[in-house]
């Protein structure tokens, strides 16, 4: 499913809906396609807002965690966005935090959800990064995110394969990644007192079960939900139970507008 991307100065952004704004966070290989499912479901309840993350076009400086927290801070600044319910999977999860934990000081951002999150621990690259042109690689590491290697599609290996093709953007994946092996928030999660949900695959090899359970005992005001039989990226995997679960949150928490 196509949908418009928005440009408001510097940004690119999709916009689709009405109510209060759902801000998705796409991880390091992370595309749109990452959020079709969870945006044809809420857009009928939620404005869904899902911000084009520049991971490979900021200056190598700034390509980091920090950086890209800063980024979603002048988006949602610029956009003047309120009652916001902040989702990310992945990095995505990971620069929602610090984007909370630095710069959030408005009540701007009324829950949290994450899946797959970095932040505490996560297993992305292994020992190893693959030479350039390994194309054989990218599909072994791009069906170890799921539960069902057949969630690999070709189109998807297609995608992550340009991707690692690139010598620049390589070098920016590999900041990226250690950027949040040190951006470690441990000692800082109890700061964060807005409700959070932990929606989890059981079969997670990026970030494992007990990662989960660290961020639930670490965020005071967590819900944790597992799914079995899904990997690190619930919302394409096992979408009708991820939205259910989400559903049923953001309600509780007063987000859900009446379908029109």
């Amino acid at each position: 499913m196509q949908y418009e991307i928005k440009q408001h100065d510097k940004f690119s952004f999709i916009e689709e809906g009405e109510g209060q704004p759902l801000v998705l966070l796409h991880g390091l290989f992370g595309a749109l396609s990452n959020f079709t499912e969870l945006i044809h479901f809420f857009k009928r309840y939620n404005k869904v807002v899902v911000p084009m993350l520049p991971l490979l076009d900021m200056d190598i400086l700034h390509t980091s965690v920090s950086g890209l927290a800063k980024y979603l801070h002048k988006f949602i600044e610029l956009r003047n966005y309120k009652n916001i319910h902040l989702l990310g999977n992945s990095l995505g999860g990971h620069v929602g935090l610090v984007y909370l934990l630095k710069y959030e000081n408005k009540n701007r951002v009324k829950t949290v959800t994450l899946t797959g999150s970095s932040g505490l621990f996560e297993s992305a690259m292994g020992d190893s990064y693959p030479k350039r042109g390994d194309r054989e690689y990218i599909r072994k590491k791009t069906e170890y995110t799921f539960y069902d290697p057949a969630m690999a599609t070709e189109e998807l290996v297609d995608e992550v394969f340009s991707i690692t093709n690139n010598r620049l953007k390589v070098i920016k994946i590999i900041a990226l990644a250690k950027s949040a092996i040190r951006n470690n928030l441990e000692k800082e999660l109890q700061n964060i007192q807005i409700p959070a949900l932990l929606i989890w695959g059981k079969n997670d090899n990026v970030t494992p079960p007990f990662v989960a359970e660290e961020f639930h005992k670490l965020l005071p005001n967590s819900e944790l939900h597992f799914i079995d039989k899904c990997g690190h990226a619930p919302m394409m995997e096992v979408p009708d139970e991820f939205n259910r679960i989400l559903f049923n949150f953001l309600k509780k928490h007063s987000a859900i507008a009446t379908e029109a």
